[in-house]
């Protein structure tokens, strides 16, 4: 691997992390950093919703406000850089608790994502949330799979 290499898939590693951060601190505005401006973001396996950067940012404020929280835990991405593109696979596994009786449900899911590196460095320009698994999710709450 080369310097660059290495630097690009730290920075993507830490633009990864980031957007874990901004949503479980809810801090819809940070995602303006991880994303790009006209980033296409596609949760629809996931909770039903597919949109851009407002649109889901204004989604998020709404509808997360039945979780009392949750921890975004990303691990063994699989990243493949193409000059100032990138694609990559991400494991994520979700831990959340609901509102106001504490129960707490669990998702594994994979974020494919594209990335593009720009003036302020690399950014996710398209996200899908692929479901992998679920568990002691209350019926309803979620899309089926």
């Amino acid at each position: 691997m080369t310097l660059e290499e290495i630097s690009d898939r730290l920075e993507i590693q830490e633009l990864m992390v980031e957007y874990c951060y901004a949503i479980d601190t809810r801090d819809w505005d940070a995602l303006d950093e991880v994303f790009t401006p006209d980033a296409v973001i596609d949760y629809t396996e996931m909770v039903g919703v597919k949109g851009t950067l407002p649109e889901i940012k204004a989604f998020l404020a709404q509808s997360m406000q039945v979780l009392r929280t949750t921890q975004h835990i990303i691990s063994t991405t699989k990243l493949k850089i193409e000059g100032d593109h990138a694609y990559g696979k991400t494991i994520c596994t979700n831990p959340m608790v609901l509102q106001p009786d504490g129960h707490v449900m669990v998702v594994g899911l994979w974020y494919r994502d594209e990335f593009v590196r720009t003036p302020k460095g690399w950014r996710i320009s398209s996200r899908y949330e692929e479901n992998c698994w679920r568990y002691n999710v209350p019926p309803g709450l979620l899309p089926e799979s």
